[in-house]
């Protein structure tokens, strides 16, 4: 195995031997200069060299492999001639998004393929030619247990992430793959880490490779306390209004990836009755300063912004941030939580993440050098107490002031109507709704639970997770062959550390249920409970 390691020289794409459509591209997307790892990869990948190119996410990667694949596809094909593996949908449809844009003046046929999203769309979209597929093993395999994919004229196959495909259990699920592709073929390997799995792997399907490797800019996150919740992607309404509740910031941004997102989740809070503002690059900037004043002045509490909209805002000292949606790249994450614990003030940087995003949580936290804290999503209980907690020391500290003449003769004047206990309770809650502080609102706020499977569906809870080596391929197998189901009838699998949810049609219940109990996963007896439903609407 050959072993260089280069020095980043500065030069401009045109010196990589690209071509006219992709440094147009290049342009339009706002690169200057090749990254570390593109001024090393492309050359290598455009000899058509294998490569292992040990680079952590945020640092240009993914258009390091993505240009030379660019350039060398032949026009016109017939089938898909690059093939890209990451181990999560989410990273699937960012890396095939960097490839239209790359690929704009090329007429680029680009698939993400993932589970997830229906299989219908995919299956209408392979009837066509595709020139790179994308995707997540699970689904890859799928396609090609289907025989709606063809790898017969794969010249480049990208395994992108490769230590988080090991670490989500899908190595021998990549093997799989590999088998089914030509052997005079052009591979490369893109990891943050080579452990010994992926070494192997490197050993058995890599050609003679090139490998490179690329020190990450250490970026320092500022001294405030960060901490990340797990939960579930319809969960994350929910958690974040209990994480306010309990929380209770006295100013906050809550950063999301997009512009609809901005505005979908400023409408939820809003209508759970907190004073929430959205501010993103569709508003006008009379609209923008309107915005920033009521967010200046306290009138709001909460200001929902993408990054871009939060750069270049003079914003005042925020108690807390939050990341609604997980920044893809540790420096975003260090310049949104900047935004707190400035000046020697103490700052909260709160994280919401899915279970498909714990790898991305993992970049940023080796990136910056420390773990975050983990937390579980406050109960009612825990929020009640704490807002009862919040009220009791503001009227403890009313006391200890001693400043209370004017007061106490109020009462002294009520006391020969009402009973003194409750002209105090009428105090505490007019305090209550003054702080918006309000245990009667938190109690109730979630009786509803949101968390809900889709109408007509039912949720089925599997005591199984990620820690029994469970996959959603082991999930749809089992369904489909024990309870005689099409695979396309099964809906959203969310796989856990401990548990596994799937939905599946109301009618199907007691007879998928039966099925599932009767069997085994990974060789361990599976235990199935029942979410509540809602009716499918008629």
């Amino acid at each position: 195995m050959t072993e260089t390691r280069m020095q980043p020289n500065g030069n401009p794409f045109a010196g990589l031997g690209l071509s006219d459509p992709l440094l147009r591209a290049i342009r339009e997307v706002g690169f200057e200069e090749p990254m570390p790892v593109q001024a090393e990869a492309i050359p290598i990948m455009l000899a058509g060299r294998d490569l292992i190119a040990q680079a952590h996410t945020g640092t240009g990667k993914t258009a390091a492999f993505a240009l030379p694949i660019l350039q060398r596809l032949e026009p016109d094909g017939t089938a898909p001639q690059a093939l890209v593996l990451t181990p999560t949908r989410e990273l699937a449809v960012q890396v095939a998004q960097t490839f239209h844009r790359l690929g704009k003046y090329l007429d680029t046929r680009v698939l993400a393929v993932y589970g997830g999203q229906p299989i219908e769309r995919q299956l209408r979209a392979l009837r066509h030619p595709v020139d790179v597929v994308v995707g997540t093993p699970g689904r890859v395999m799928d396609h090609l247990r289907r025989e709606t994919l063809r790898l017969d004229q794969v010249r480049v196959v990208i395994l992108d992430e490769a230590d988080e495909m090991l670490n989500m259990g899908f190595i021998e699920d990549v093997e799989w793959i590999l088998e089914r592709t030509p052997r005079e073929r052009q591979t490369g390997l893109f990891s943050a880490t080579i452990p010994d799995r992926v070494a192997e792997l490197a050993r058995r399907y890599l050609r003679d490779p090139v490998r490179i490797a690329i020190e990450p800019e250490r970026v320092t996150a500022p001294r405030t306390t960060q901490v990340f919740y797990e939960v579930a992607p319809r969960a994350k309404v929910e958690a974040l209004a209990r994480i306010l509740d309990l929380e209770t910031p006295a100013s906050a941004i809550v950063f999301c990836r997009t512009k609809s997102g901005v505005d979908e989740l400023a409408h939820a809070l809003q209508a759970l009755g907190y004073a929430a503002e959205a501010i993103h690059g569709d508003m006008s900037q009379v609209q923008r300063d309107r915005v920033m004043a009521r967010f200046r002045s306290g009138q709001a509490e909460l200001l929902i912004a993408t990054d871009l909209a939060a750069r270049g805002l003079d914003i005042p000292i925020v108690s807390h941030v939050i990341n609604y949606d997980i920044p893809s790249d540790p420096e975003s994450y260090v310049h949104r939580i900047g935004r707190t614990g400035r000046a020697g003030a103490p700052g909260v940087a709160i994280t919401l993440v899915t279970p498909r995003e714990r790898w991305m949580l993992r970049t940023i936290e080796r990136a910056i050098g420390q773990r975050l804290q983990q937390r579980t999503t406050p109960t009612r209980q825990q929020i009640v107490q704490r807002q009862r907690e919040l009220l009791g020391a503001s009227l403890i500290e009313m006391i200890e002031r001693n400043d209370l003449d004017w007061a106490m003769r109020l009462v002294d004047e009520l006391a020969a109507y009402h009973d003194p206990a409750v002209i105090a309770a009428a105090a505490v809650k007019l305090l209550a709704q003054q702080r918006n502080l309000d245990p009667e609102r938190a109690e109730s706020l979630f009786e509803e639970e949101t968390d809900q499977p889709e109408p007509g569906m039912t949720r089925l809870i599997l005591n199984l997770g990620r820690r029994d080596g469970i996959r959603p391929m082991d999930v749809v197998g089992a369904i489909a062959n024990e309870a005689r189901i099409p695979g396309k009838r099964i809906g959203q699998i969310e796989i856990g550390e401990r548990q596994t949810t799937v939905e599946i049609p109301e009618e199907l219940t007691e007879r998928v249920a039966r099925a599932l109990s009767r069997t085994r996963l990974r060789g361990k007896p599976v235990r199935v409970e029942t979410t509540r439903t809602r009716p499918a609407v008629r």
